[in-house]
């Protein structure tokens, strides 16, 4: 009867090891850094983008506040006025902006993209409204 239980304990240890191993595989390639990239159709899982009004553009300090959030810009951060490419000083206090970002470790925002103005005709904000008819 011994022989039959620690049969089967290890059997079942069998069977899961590899499952085990599989997700712990996953988790670590995660940790590491290696990130799918999203499909063309698939979204982006995330923070959300901040959109407002633009409250200040600082030229020297490199930034730029949308509402109350203080955005870092950098040499790698795309910049766009209504659908076209634009830079910094094209930015005007006031004006409609959006911006993705990614928060660094010191937790300041740094600016993945940026968009000035507003929204270009036929580009959604992500709801589409359904008709009432």
């Amino acid at each position: 009867m011994l022989k039959v239980a620690v049969l089967s304990l290890l059997a079942v240890a069998m069977a899961v090891a590899p499952t085990t191993a599989l997700g712990q595989g996953k988790k670590k390639g995660k940790a590491a850094g290696e990130q799918n990239e999203p499909s063309k159709g698939e979204k982006k899982k995330g923070v959300p983008p901040i959109g407002g009004k633009l409250a200040a553009v600082d030229k020297t300090a490199m930034t730029i506040t949308i509402g109350q959030s203080t955005i870092q810009i950098t040499s790698e951060t795309k910049i766009e006025k209504t659908g076209k490419p634009a830079t910094l000083d094209d930015g005007v206090v006031g004006e409609e902006a959006r911006a993705t970002y990614k928060k660094t470790e010191d937790g300041k925002l740094m600016a993945v993209k940026v968009w000035f103005g507003p929204r270009p005709e036929g580009e959604s904000g992500g709801k589409k409204k359904k008709d009432t008819e």
